[in-house]
């Protein structure tokens, strides 16, 4: 929320569309960074008393999702008529006035059947402002803007729709591809009772798909509105930051243009000339240096000779040498550009430092107060931090912030720095994958970035690939994440009623193959889903008395009861060496229980679920994370696999005789 969007904290873009729309009232949910977010509204035009949007905080480390900030606004009655949800990362001019009339006449002519209006842009396959990881297609009937069908194309271009969508009395069913998703929904207040009669919605995702799965029952439906002229858009990776700043400079988002200074701040002042050149005060450019296009510099700016840029964002005080190019860069406040540097399509964070000769190729990203150089090229997608990769971060924007580098400065000094990595003069980790593989890396720029647009060829392959392989691997074949978060939920429903009730394993399984069939849930995911929930169960009855030894007395009986669910399951080598990666799992996740897994894991050999060998193979692999590496060191855990070994010795000899 407090990322710099064209030198304006991104939460300031959502908080004046609200305003300009007609909000008078706006709860702001924090939990991570909440004090900064907090401080950084204060201090602005929208706690003042003049303000025609009173701006209220709420605060909880406690918020894990929009389900358990919605589930909360519902306990304490904070909204009592219609509302607009929507994220601090949401840039708009939209003027929501038409979308809230309609909502309103149909809730009145439909006695309360709509509980959710959505707002999507018009915006043709394939634009900048559209990226893989927000894609959707959408079913609804034309007649009534109501949405029948919702999903993500993860990049695919062929789809399965239920065919119930074409056998209904609906006349005009339509498919369309062509929307951009605003993250603006305007909601009725049974939404937020909703999230708390349904513990397992988590995302806007799961209910909208709750709701459409089950209208008939709940008989609830959701709407949508399309705006063609009006902007909006939500940054979800740095692929939609790129894109959405160039827009603000470009003018698009107008009036949320830079000289327009909607945040009444004096240091955000800027003049407009032509070709998008905005500049703001006391900005300083040298001789020969030129401003090709699409360029914002802050106050306080000085640039050095014979320098070109191009759309590019320039953060306050920032200080910019000789014969540097900048095309496609984002710098932060006081950053630091020695000469004959070139930046291409990257991000440089507040005081950050890039010395002689440094070469960023594009998708790189310099955490504050990196120092780079001299004379390195970084490659493509690279991240540079302070946090040594090898610390535990809560943090999921690290570039973002290096707040507490400072207190650990001496243990970064005793860690040292990969020259290679950051140059002779360099400050800073390079930021990767453990596994140092081509995926894993892919995979981190896709965390950042989001997911690169592929050719027509490619993508139509892989559409091939996904829709009609039968590779255990293939797309199709595995659910999204939160199908399985709610499967997850589902199976431990029915292990819970199973145990109260005293139900059948063998009707146990009826039921959680139903599950697993509704769900799409394939082999791999069912062994992990299944020891998850069986392994976390007896953590809901122990409460405070967690420890090791309370944890296996709970557990033991559940596995004796529930052997015979394993076993349905177990039948291949692979279905063991998923069931272990999921004890492990459970274990890294639970290090004060991790006594316990020696115990745990004789019980699944003795009770026959888990065989030696692949007990063994497992406790070998090489391929592990580091605290993987760790939980292999277990005194007992070593003993146990040293019994293994030993009994399989003499299982051998006694062949051999």
């Amino acid at each position: 929320a407090l990322l710099p969007m064209a030198n304006v904290a991104m939460i300031d873009y959502t908080l004046e569309f609200l305003t300009a729309t007609g909000v008078e009232e706006t709860f702001v949910f924090c939990c991570w960074k909440s004090a900064e977010i907090k401080e950084h509204l204060q201090k602005s035009k929208w706690c003042r008393h003049t303000s025609p949007n009173t701006v209220r905080f709420v605060t909880s480390d406690l918020y894990r999702s929009l389900g358990d900030v919605l589930r909360d606004v519902d306990a304490k009655s904070l909204v009592r008529s219609d509302f607009i949800l929507v994220t601090g990362d949401v840039v708009s001019n939209f003027n929501i006035s038409k979308a809230l009339e309609e909502h309103k006449l149909r809730r009145k002519m439909e006695k309360n059947v709509s509980v959710m209006t959505m707002v999507f842009k018009k915006s043709s396959p394939g634009h900048h402002a559209r990226c893989k990881e927000d894609d959707i297609i959408i079913a609804m009937d034309s007649a009534t803007n109501r949405v029948l069908h919702y999903q993500r194309t993860q990049g695919l271009k062929r789809f399965r729709f239920p065919m119930s969508l074409f056998q209904n009395s609906i006349e005009n069913v339509e498919v369309r591809h062509d929307l951009l998703d605003c993250h603006i929904s305007i909601c009725s207040p049974q939404v937020a009772e909703l999230f708390t009669d349904n513990f397992d919605y988590q995302t806007r995702d799961d209910f909208v798909r709750g709701l459409l799965v089950n209208e008939e029952v709940l008989g609830n439906q959701i709407h949508m509105h399309v705006t063609t002229e009006e902007y909006g858009a939500h940054i979800c990776n740095l692929l939609m930051y790129e894109a959405v700043c160039s827009d603000i400079i470009r003018r698009w988002v107008y009036p949320l243009t830079p000289e327009m200074n909607f945040t009444d701040d004096k240091n955000q002042s800027y003049t407009h000339s032509k070709h998008n050149i905005y500049r703001g005060v006391d900005v300083s450019l040298g001789h020969g240096s030129v401003l090709e296009e699409n360029v914002l510099i802050g106050q306080g700016t000085v640039i050095g000779s014979n320098c070109s840029i191009t759309n590019s964002v320039i953060g306050q005080n920032c200080r910019i040498g000789d014969k540097v190019i900048l095309d496609g860069a984002f710098l932060w406040d006081r950053v630091h550009i020695a000469d004959n540097v070139e930046i291409c399509h990257s991000v440089i964070c507040d005081e950050a430092e890039v010395k002689d000769k440094v070469k960023l190729k594009p998708h790189c990203v310099l955490s504050s107060q990196v120092v780079v150089g001299p004379g390195i090229t970084l490659s493509e997608g690279t991240v540079i931090s302070l946090h040594p990769p090898d610390e535990e971060e809560e943090d999921d924007d690290q570039f973002s912030d290096d707040s507490g580098v400072n207190k650990e400065e001496s243990k970064v000094k005793l860690k040292g720095y990969n020259k290679k990595d950051v140059g002779s003069e360099g400050r800073g980790y390079l930021w990767k994958a453990d596994d140092k593989n081509e995926e894993d890396e892919e995979e981190q720029r896709h965390s950042l970035w989001g997911p690169a647009m592929h050719s027509e060829e490619e993508s139509e392959s892989d559409s091939d690939l996904s829709m009609g392989s039968e590779e255990p691997d293939s797309r199709a074949a595995s659910p999204q994440l939160d199908d399985i978060k709610v499967f997850q939920n589902e199976v431990l429903g029915t292990l819970q009623r199973g145990e109260e009730e005293n139900i059948s394993c063998d009707n146990l399984v009826l039921e959680i193959n139903s599950l697993k069939y509704a769900y799409n849930i394939g082999l791999k995911e069912m062994m992990q889903v299944l020891s998850k929930v069986i392994l976390e169960f007896p953590l809901q009855q122990l409460d405070a008395n967690l420890d090791s030894q309370n944890y296996f007395s709970a557990l033991l009986p559940l596995l004796k009861n529930w052997t015979p669910l394993f076993k349905n399951y177990i039948k291949r080598a692979s279905d063991h060496l998923n069931a272990l990666f999921a004890i492990e799992e459970f274990f890294l996740e639970h290090d004060s229980l991790c006594t316990s897994i020696a115990k745990v894991l004789m019980t699944f050999y003795q009770l026959e679920i888990l065989e030696e060998d692949v007990i063994l193979n497992w406790f070998s692999l090489r391929d592990t994370s580091d605290k993987g590496k760790q939980l292999r060191k277990n005194q007992r855990l070593q003993k146990f696999i040293q019994w293994l070994e030993e009994a399989e010795e003499e299982s051998s000899d006694g062949d051999q005789d």
